[in-house]
């Protein structure tokens, strides 16, 4: 198993008042860039820290080995776990052997299928998804009416995982706005999922535009998927200024998409701040702190016209 141990706070290794904290973190996948950002805000937050060491799995997309790192973190000693959830339907039994061990738990990112009834030193720290699609959606909708398409415009969805919350209630927020009276114009030709994929995204696209159908919008659940549907829009010779794109996350590859006129709308999500997030209730739950089972990051609308708030 390949284990990754990030030591921050070497300040308190000359300090005899201050106690180290290690927590134990399994993230679903590291080659996920979204993710990428995510675990990078929790290193950088905990190397800010005194005395936090943090011990980084990569589950790989793998329940089974998640649930294992979560055991293996519990027989380890660790102070608090956090997980990014692989499937967060299977996030049941990683609360009860937490609680059973008496460990806090802190889900970051994915909502745990458990959300109401997550036990006592437990938490969720990420964004609200209900935001995140609903304001991508809406912005094409209005972007679509300026474009004189109100008449009648169609669209295609490309789906994350459905194993994942997030991407389940990111496609529910996409048709919500599209079945409102302002946005009603838009119908759907078709939606599947590429798991979260740039690559199965630029494949699935490619199949869609070969089947000849005409379309005005892609809602794509994230800005990797958003990008693979472009690099198979522009491989088809497609203009993309004929087409409104969507996705979520605001990614350094998205924002540069949107600079060079090719995605149109993203939705910033702080996962940098998320991950620093997730770390500091980690820390306060140890501690024997209160803290809000839910912790929320607001999502932030990135188009061509703000794009440039949000570059480094």
């Amino acid at each position: 198993m390949k284990k990754f141990l990030i030591t921050a706070g070497m300040a308190a290794l000359m300090s005899t008042t201050a106690m180290a904290e290690t927590i134990g973190v399994s993230v679903a996948r590291f080659d996920d860039n979204g993710l990428t950002i995510m675990r990078n805000g929790m290193t950088t937050h905990a190397d800010a820290l005194d005395g936090v060491d943090l011990i980084m799995e990569d589950a790989q997309d793998d329940v089974a080995r998640q649930l294992d790192q979560i055991n293996n973190f519990i027989a380890s000693g660790v102070d608090a776990i956090i997980v990014n959830a692989v499937d967060t339907n299977a996030t049941a039994a990683m609360s009860q052997a937490a609680d059973s061990a008496g460990v806090p738990l802190v889900y970051v990112n994915r909502q745990p299928i458990n959300m109401d009834t997550l036990p006592e030193g437990q938490a969720f720290v990420a964004s609200n998804e209900i935001e995140s699609g609903t304001l991508k959606a809406f912005e094409i909708c209005k972007n679509l009416r300026a474009a004189g398409k109100s008449g009648g415009a169609t669209a295609y969805m490309l789906m994350g995982q459905l194993s994942n919350q997030a991407a389940v209630q990111r496609s529910k927020d996409v048709e919500d706005v599209l079945g409102m009276d302002m946005c009603n114009f838009i119908t759907l030709i078709d939606k599947q999922t590429a798991n979260w994929s740039r690559d199965q995204a630029q494949d699935l696209m490619s199949n869609w535009i070969s089947s000849g159908e005409p379309f005005d919008a892609v809602f794509a659940n994230n800005d990797e998927m958003a990008i693979g549907a472009i690099q198979a829009m522009k491989s088809s010779g497609i203009s993309m200024d004929d087409v409104e794109v969507g996705g979520v996350d605001a990614t350094p590859d998205a924002l540069v998409a949107m600079q060079a006129g090719d995605m149109d709308v993203t939705v910033f999500q702080d996962l940098a701040g998320q991950g620093a997030g997730s770390i500091d209730t980690a820390i306060k739950l140890a501690k024997g702190e209160d803290v809000d089972k839910t912790v929320f990051i607001p999502f932030k609308l990135v188009t061509p016209d703000n794009v440039s708030d949000f570059l480094n």
